[in-house]
């Protein structure tokens, strides 16, 4: 009864889902396949490329493959909880009264960030004392964004709206503050092959990242709801596949220069008389 209870005060919460046009409803069906097959890619390409890095980054690509995989997983769900959403009445999708679960969007995020942030700290050459430390307060600084976001996503009003999405801007920040300022002094140890890649992929995560607070301002805009759904669940699904495989490759890139670099310093320390050999 109380999970009945708290499904109906979500659904109360939720704004009516609109009328959409064919092309409206399939712009959005196929963001969804399409992220579905840029997730399972991903995970097959990240296990089959494990043994191409070093053993000591093959668990790196281990955790970008569980971030795709989770991913993977829940945009299965969101995909089916769409397809029920709507029904083809007359020309146009109409709200069949089944809900449009959003949650599941926010429970793979809660998952999938902390992940990416230790996918990143773990490709780098840190201290064990400075990775604990960064990585500790990176997971609960990305958890507490996702968390603190999630009311205003479901909320009709535009103030809480607001509050809540100003509330999950503060750990974002600090989240930004830490990647470029104290990682950045962390650095040193890397060649500059390795720090441009981290700053490629830095920026890569800056600007997908920059797409989720524009889609979630959409409903607050004066603009056609049907619009501002569809540039909504688009929007989220484009980010997602740039911050997770995208995002991934890059981290793999990574750990193969670092390989490739380890092995030629490994070749450098063999005495000559045995490289002869």
């Amino acid at each position: 009864m109380k999970g009945n209870n708290f499904v109906t005060h979500f659904t109360k919460l939720r704004k009516p889902m609109p009328t959409l046009s064919i092309g409206q409803f399939d712009i959005v069906y196929n963001s969804f396949s399409f992220a579905i097959a840029a997730m399972g890619a991903a995970f097959v390409f990240f296990i089959l490329s494990r043994h191409t890095v070093a053993a000591e980054y093959q668990r790196v690509l281990l955790v970008g493959a569980l971030i795709v995989g989770i991913a993977g997983y829940h945009y299965v769900r969101i995909f089916n909880s769409w397809s029920e959403a709507y029904v083809l009445s007359g020309g146009v999708y109409v709200a069949t009264g089944v809900p449009f679960n959003e949650a599941y969007r926010y429970v793979d995020w809660l998952l999938t960030v902390p992940l990416l942030l230790v996918e990143l700290i773990a490709v780098l050459s840190l201290s064990p004392q400075r990775r604990s430390s960064i990585t500790l307060r990176l997971v609960i600084a990305s958890a507490l964004m996702i968390v603190l976001g999630f009311p205003g996503e479901v909320t009709l009003a535009i103030g809480p709206r607001l509050f809540w999405g100003a509330m999950s801007t503060i750990p974002f920040l600090y989240i930004l503050y830490v990647l470029w300022r104290e990682l950045g002094a962390m650095l040193t140890n890397e060649s500059e092959q390795v720090r441009v890649l981290v700053r490629n992929l830095r920026l890569l995560l800056l600007a997908s990242w920059g797409v989720y607070p524009i889609a979630y301002l959409l409903p607050l805009l004066n603009i056609d709801p049907a619009l501002s759904l569809v540039g909504r669940q688009v929007g989220y699904s484009l980010a997602d596949v740039v911050a997770k495989p995208a995002y991934g490759l890059l981290i793999y890139a990574i750990a193969r220069v670092k390989t490739q670099l380890d092995q030629v310093e490994q070749f450098k320390a063999v005495p000559a008389e045995v490289a002869v050999r």
